[in-house]
């Protein structure tokens, strides 16, 4: 049988569910997972191999409106996975009150077979699952329709079957030992941003960019340096919290997440930084490693 490979490409709107789908059809973490919008901001790729074929998953921004040049970067980013992709999964979710049209407006783009994947199936009825999925049937008519539940794994391996059963004959886009395409500072800096999304409030998650400055591989520890860039002095003091207190109980989640990540010991220390706007100056994001 002849190897396949591809490109399928997650996409939908913030919170629909598109990181927790990615590791559970990758089975490793990958893309961090909060319960607030727009947590992802990068284009992650996963990738699944086997002897047979390479699946290259994608888990891309939620598609919004932009306002500053961050948003315009991450959307740059939903658009390059929509036109590379052969195969897409369109997440959307049993709230979603069918305002679609910014995700809809970006699929004119591609000819690739397309499947909808209605989520959070395990907290609505059989009655409203059945009509979300006529919906889509009229709306869309994709090549399939799947009601799933990405937090606890319902109907992933008829995902799974789907995808491998639409994979071009391709030869491997990686080496097959890849599981992603990102390194383990980004993984690091990633670490350190869920942590940030969960022990702050309002928009100080959203201000914030972190930065892996140094990562020392030791035999027996990691060494991790990491600066944590904020816009504004009052959120480098809530960053930083009375005492340090909330830098403290930051950092020490995000170096058990990376312990747990890496299988080895970490220390790590977090600075705090003040970059007045950053998520306006492109030269900035660049340096960030957001793609104009």
């Amino acid at each position: 049988m002849a190897h396949q490979a591809g490109f399928v490409s997650i996409i939908g709107k913030p919170n629909a569910g598109k990181s927790t789908l990615m590791n559970a059809l990758v089975g490793e973490k990958m893309s961090i997972i909060t319960p607030k919008a727009q947590t992802t901001r990068h284009r992650i790729l996963g990738i699944v191999n086997d002897e047979n074929y390479q699946i290259v998953f994608s888990d891309t921004p939620g598609v919004i409106k932009p306002h500053y040049a961050l948003h315009e970067s991450m959307m740059h980013q939903v658009d390059g996975s929509i036109v590379d992709a052969d195969l897409i999964l369109l997440v959307t979710d049993i709230y979603e009150e069918y305002d679609e049209a910014d995700v809809l407006k970006k699929l004119e783009r591609s000819s690739a077979p397309l499947a909808v994947l209605i989520n959070k199936i395990d907290q609505s009825d059989e009655e409203t699952v059945k009509k979300k999925v006529e919906f889509w049937r009229e709306k869309l008519n994709p090549k399939a329709i799947f009601a799933i539940s990405a937090l606890h794994g319902h109907n992933i391996k008829a995902i799974m079957d789907f995808v491998i059963e639409n994979l071009p004959e391709h030869a491997a886009y990686y080496e097959k030992d890849a599981l992603t395409d990102r390194n383990d500072r980004f993984f690091a800096s990633e670490m350190i941003r869920e942590q940030v999304f969960k022990q702050y409030k309002k928009e100080i998650p959203y201000s914030t960019e972190v930065i892996v400055t140094a990562f020392i591989e030791g035999e027996k520890l990691y060494r991790i340096s990491a600066e944590i860039i904020v816009e504004r002095e009052s959120q480098k003091n809530i960053i930083i919290g009375k005492g340090g207190e909330m830098l403290k109980i930051t950092g020490t989640y995000a170096r058990r997440a990376m312990e747990d990540f890496f299988q080895q010991k970490v220390f790590l220390e977090m600075f705090v930084k003040v970059i007045p706007d950053w998520r306006t100056k492109k030269n900035y994001l660049k340096q960030f490693g957001y793609e104009g």
